[in-house]
């Protein structure tokens, strides 16, 4: 019965792992063992800032409505909770882009939110 190798299943990972690795500086390209560790902790921040990529756009977000929200002389929290009072359920980014592209219907918006608020 003839010999096997594992060396067909272990070419295959390691030509997995060069071909994440490319363009690399240095023996992280082309040391299996560093390539490999380099390669395991980019996957590492990349699921990491998968998350925080939505932290960071809420927050991008709410400093372009809170500009706005100011431009229209109100603050951001008042704003919000004049447009949920009022019932206007636009989502934040939704808001942030009125803010940015049309910001007379940015304005619309704030003067219903502020006529709410003297109502109540």
């Amino acid at each position: 019965m003839p010999r096997t190798t594992s060396a067909p299943a272990r070419n295959k990972r390691k030509k997995k792992i060069f071909r994440e690795a490319k363009g690399y500086f240095g023996g992280r390209k082309n040391l299996f063992r560093t390539a490999k560790d380099a390669v395991e902790k980019g996957w590492e921040y990349a699921y990491r800032d998968r998350k925080n990529k939505k932290r960071t756009f809420r927050r991008l977000w709410i400093a372009r409505i809170n500009a706005a929200a100011r431009h229209n002389q109100l603050s951001y929290s008042v704003f919000m909770n004049g447009l949920k009072k009022s019932g206007i359920a636009l989502n934040r980014k939704a808001l942030a882009d009125l803010a940015v592209r049309n910001p007379e219907a940015f304005s619309v918006l704030a003067d219903r939110a502020r006529e709410q608020l003297k109502d109540s």
